[in-house]
């Protein structure tokens, strides 16, 4: 081969290795690769990942890329175990990394280092740490927890023993949640906040929790919780008490055990984000930034009220 057609062959492989700019200045590329990065294994991101996956087919469907979603969760809510598949991935360069927050200040130094290098990133059910620029996609926490406690309140008849669960008290939308609930029930006197329970995002936890919260207060006349655990690890308390119909349960998200407490009556209702488009959307802003496009900084999913009328559809 002639020195000629020897650099000619260079530069198309070049050419093929980099790529291809568009006229409105973002670019392709023939394969991308993004990192979903939960709380901890749990069944609520598994519906997450769900919805990554979703992304995936429909961005594969319009653009001919190819589009891998390495999902990597936690065996437990430990802020270090997530920093270090954080950590790990950020290693890889993958096209972006979506992730929950355990802890905004644990999180931070990992998060930083990847926006150091220029890694893009998202985060799902969370807000940014303080002072950092980071899209993020969820429900308004805050909202949701007042439909569930403004409920629970209204089927007490403004009045009563209450109890609340506050999932991972560290992580953002937990905790805000949490604070919430309480303003709510400081909205009417005769309603006691009696107890608070942690269940770190664990339905074992929450139901060990739960039994113990019941048996110190056996006057306690309803639950709301701050995570998706908690409510389900509530009702199956609820049950082994023999309690149903006594204690009153406004659930939190879309569970299948949720959906099931409420079919079968242990809870009233619960106040649901929706996973499933929150992972939707985490890879589709993951790979528009990918490919240099502007995007919001923070995009609403919106909540769901799920009673025993629409439980099913």
């Amino acid at each position: 081969m002639s020195r000629f057609a020897l650099s000619v062959a260079a530069a198309a492989m070049l050419a093929g290795a980099f790529p291809a700019v568009a006229q409105d200045g973002t670019t392709t590329k023939d394969s991308y690769r993004f990192v979903v990065i939960p709380k901890v294994v749990h069944p609520w991101f598994d519906k997450v990942n769900d919805g990554a996956q979703m992304a995936a087919a429909a961005i594969e469907a319009q653009t001919g890329a190819t589009v891998e979603i390495n999902y990597s969760a936690p065996q437990s809510a430990d802020v270090v175990q997530q920093n270090q598949i954080l950590e790990s991935s950020i290693a890889t360069r993958p096209d972006g990394i979506a992730i929950d927050l355990l802890d905004p200040a644990g999180n931070r130094a990992s998060l930083e280092d990847a926006q150091y290098q220029e890694i893009p990133l998202v985060l799902f059910d969370s807000v940014p740490p303080e002072g950092m620029m980071i899209p993020y996609i969820g429900s308004d926490f805050c909202e949701q927890a007042k439909i569930a406690s403004r409920r629970l309140v209204e089927i007490l008849n403004e009045e009563g023993k209450v109890a609340i669960m506050m999932g991972v008290p560290s992580a953002p939308n937990h905790s805000i949640r949490a604070e919430c609930h309480r303003e709510v029930f400081a909205e009417y006197p005769n309603i006691e906040v009696v107890a608070e329970g942690i269940d770190n995002d664990d339905i074992q936890i929450a139901q060990q929790q739960a039994a113990a919260i019941m048996q110190a207060h056996p006057e306690l006349d309803g639950w709301v919780a701050s995570d998706a655990a908690g409510p389900v690890g509530i009702g199956q308390a609820i049950v082994e008490a023999g309690k149903q119909g006594e204690v009153q349960l406004v659930g939190l998200d879309n569970l299948d055990e949720m959906l099931d407490l409420i079919r079968d009556g242990v809870a009233d209702s619960s106040s649901a984000s929706q996973p499933e488009l929150q992972g939707y959307w985490s890879v589709m802003l993951l790979w528009q930034q990918a490919t240099g496009a502007p995007v919001p900084n923070f995009i609403d999913t919106g909540n769901a009220f799920i009673t025993q009328d629409n439980v099913d559809g």
